[in-house]
């Protein structure tokens, strides 16, 4: 393995760990929920994805509803584009891209899945699939875990 590859792959050991930071302590990982207060369209994602690992079915889809169709589909994304990023370019003169991902039925699939996203997001708004998920502001995030203690 070259220097280039172990850099590459240091990175995404890197981003890996701090993402684990982030999830561990619990750090508002939503821009809009974090600084507004309101849940974006992928809100509870992440929650509900460790509730699916604890087995915890129901508490997953109270969470987010597409959760079982989401989360697989984004953790393909991710660990393919990591491994990807740590084989580095490949010498090839055509470039590497999968034809089904480029196809008019992947286009559509996607389409159907934003869809159905900012959907279930507007249903909850209007108190569908259990409201809103719950947020968390980065000063209630901070204030909650950095206030200092009497004695």
């Amino acid at each position: 393995m070259d220097r280039a590859a172990i850099r590459r792959s240091l990175l995404v050991l890197a981003l890996g760990g701090l993402f684990t930071l982030i999830v561990i302590t619990r750090l508002p990982l939503c821009p809009t929920a974090a600084l507004f207060g309101v849940p974006c369209p992928g809100c509870g994602l992440t929650r509900a994805t460790l509730a699916l690992f604890h087995g915890d079915l129901r508490r997953a889809l109270q969470l987010h509803p597409l959760v079982l169709l989401i989360s697989p589909i984004f953790m393909w994304a991710v660990t393919s584009a990591a491994l990807g990023y740590m084989r580095g370019p490949r010498p090839s003169a055509k470039p590497n891209l999968n034809p089904w991902l480029a196809s008019r039925l992947a286009t559509v699939l996607a389409f159907g899945l934003l869809s159905a996203t900012l959907g279930v997001w507007g249903a909850r708004f209007l108190g569908y699939f259990g409201g809103p998920v719950p947020v968390e502001t980065f000063h209630a995030w901070a204030h909650a875990r950095l206030k200092p203690t009497s004695r």
